[in-house]
């Protein structure tokens, strides 16, 4: 394992810099803290066999993922004592000002919740989510990874994105 993090350890990085690029300033990891984060999380996976690359990145994104989700949970508990924010979908749309940590936080465990929603109707449709979004593969590496063409990775991430888009847009609505 350690010799392997030697190898990914730059793109491993550069998944957390994308991970965190899309949050807002005042969040409590950085780039670094992300990636021994879920080093640790990997490393706690004994008798792990990784296939390739890809494959090692497309865990270490859903770890990523899954260290954000597990803070932001941790933030909405103390900031709401256990309480999610309700948000309106003006609130969170980009350039109305940048949303404080607790909204980002809602945002994340939306997220979240869409994406389990959507691994219950289509499987594949979430891993894809989670190797592109998540962990930052190509399209070439994500039907690598999944055993599909190119050509329906980018149909299914169409097809992704659009129920993603329902479903959060839905949340706000509602």
């Amino acid at each position: 394992m350690d010799r392997l993090m030697t190898l990914v350890y730059d793109e491993l990085r550069a998944v957390a810099r994308r991970q965190l690029r899309r949050r807002r300033p005042g969040q409590t990891l950085d780039t670094t803290a992300l990636v021994h984060e879920a080093y640790l999380r990997l490393v706690d996976q004994a008798g792990a066999s990784w296939q390739d690359r890809a494959h090692f990145l497309s865990v270490a994104g859903v770890a990523m993922r899954q260290i954000l989700v597990d803070a932001a949970r941790r933030r909405t508990a103390k900031k709401r004592a256990g309480e999610y924010l309700r948000i309106s979908f003006d609130e969170r749309r980009p350039g109305r000002g940048g949303p404080d940590a607790s909204r980002q936080a809602v945002e994340i465990l939306d997220l979240d919740e869409a994406l389990t929603s959507l691994a219950a109707r289509n499987e594949r449709l979430s891993r894809l989510v989670e190797l592109r979004f998540f962990a930052g593969l190509t399209e070439e590496e994500t039907a690598q990874t999944l055993g599909i063409s190119e050509r329906t990775v980018r149909r299914d991430w169409l097809k992704a994105r659009a129920f993603l888009f329902h479903t959060l847009r839905s949340r706000d609505e509602g």
